[in-house]
């Protein structure tokens, strides 16, 4: 089994794929994923680019797919590793690879700070494809 840690433009992109996670695999996160995929989708929303009823569908499609989303004690202090390590002022990235690190096998972004970041604390990475093909 291979748990991938994703962060919310990944989850999105999942949703609106129509991916289905085989019991194989997990897709794991943080707790701030739904709140950042919210403000994705509405920025979105906002800029023209999706209609305000796809912006809800796909809302709606991040509560459906298997993410385990963590928010406990253990995954904030451990956010104060790496953000302090990269450095970062802001933890919410910070969040990503602490549920990388616990839970995670191998954190999926497109976003390059939080790769980078994730390198440099010597967490693995992959990009969309490789979670795609590892999916089916």
């Amino acid at each position: 089994m291979t748990r991938f840690a994703i962060d919310a433009p990944v989850a999105v992109g999942l949703v609106r794929a129509g991916v289905v996670v085989p019991p194989e695999h997990s897709l794991v996160g943080p707790g701030v994923l739904r709140s950042d995929a919210l403000a994705l989708l509405r920025e979105e929303v906002l800029r023209g680019e999706r209609t305000r009823r796809e912006g809800f569908a796909d809302l709606h499609g991040i509560a459906m797919p298997r993410i385990r989303l963590l928010a406990d004690r253990v995954t904030r202090r451990v956010a104060w590793q790496p953000a302090d390590q990269v450095p970062w002022a802001d933890v919410r990235r910070a969040e990503y690879l602490a549920v990388a690190r616990l839970q995670g096998d191998v954190l999926v972004s497109a976003d390059d700070a939080l790769r980078a970041g994730a390198s440099a604390v010597g967490i693995a990475t992959a990009d969309v494809a490789d979670l795609r093909s590892a999916l089916g």
